[in-house]
């Protein structure tokens, strides 16, 4: 590859950083990219209040962020894209009457004792509270997975708002590894010409074929495909006569073509 290639040519010394919120699963997406880049990727979790702090702080490149399904407001300095959906689960103590159904509605759960999870400080926290019988815990079944207990048991509720999945970067960002990250995110492959390591490459192999055919034909970089001009090696016909003395005049001394003798 052309040494202007972009990402193989140079290991740049900044790793790109992603971030994400608990119950999100970025491994295949950093797997995609590490099997594509050279370039180091660093990965962490984060609290889902502080998230956005985590990129306008610089911290984070790229994040993975929890936004509810309706009614999200996107930071006018971020940009946002959502990726999926969740599905909201119910967690209860295991010997609770909620164990028995399969599924759930909310109305199913009028009189229960409804947890708020802001109060509760943490997921782990929330999840102690529910296995003790004290309430119930309305979570997204992803975040319910990776907190789950012996203890308690989850299952599907509807009739209430659904939260996304989104992957969220800077508006202003320069650095084009995240837009090759979110590239990879949103299923393009690896020869997807949206890409934009695929674009320099296109570019880069453009540009020298665009030299290797001057170099063939004699022509000057930027003249358009114009071969380089030649100095005039000869003079022209008009300008030949004219060094030659200038061009005799008709007619003169002659006469029907003959020559006029003197008497």
């Amino acid at each position: 590859m052309p040494e202007d290639a972009y990402p193989r040519q140079t290991r740049p010394a900044r790793p790109l950083t992603v971030a994400y919120v608990p119950g999100v699963t970025p491994g295949k997406w950093i797997g995609r990219w590490t099997e594509r880049h050279d370039r180091e990727l660093v990965s962490y979790q984060c609290g889902e209040d502080t998230v956005f702090d985590e990129l306008r702080a610089g911290e984070a490149d790229v994040v993975f962020v929890r936004v509810p399904e309706q009614g999200f407001v996107r930071p006018a300095d971020l940009s946002v894209i959502a990726l999926y959906e969740e599905r909201p689960v119910v967690a209860a103590a295991k010997d609770s009457a909620v164990a028995a159904f399969d599924e759930l509605d909310l109305a199913d759960l009028a009189g229960e004792n409804l947890l708020d999870l802001r109060d509760m400080g943490s997921t782990d926290v929330g999840m102690e509270v529910v296995a003790s019988g004290a309430g119930l815990l309305i979570l997204p079944m992803s975040v319910a997975k990776l907190y789950s207990r012996r203890d308690v048991v989850a299952r599907p509720l509807s009739g209430v708002p659904a939260t996304k999945i989104a992957v969220a970067w800077l508006e202003d960002a320069q650095d084009p590894g995240i837009e090759e990250f979110v590239g990879i995110v949103r299923g393009r492959t690896a020869n997807s010409s949206r890409q934009p390591s695929v674009q320099e490459e296109q570019k880069t192999t453009a540009r020298q074929r665009t030299k290797e055919r001057q170099s063939r034909s004699g022509e000057k970089p930027g003249s358009g495909g114009k071969p380089a001009s030649k100095s005039a090696g000869r003079t022209g016909a008009k300008g030949g006569a004219a060094a030659r003395g200038g061009t005799a005049k008709k007619g003169s001394g002659t006469k029907g073509g003959r020559t006029r003798r003197s008497r």
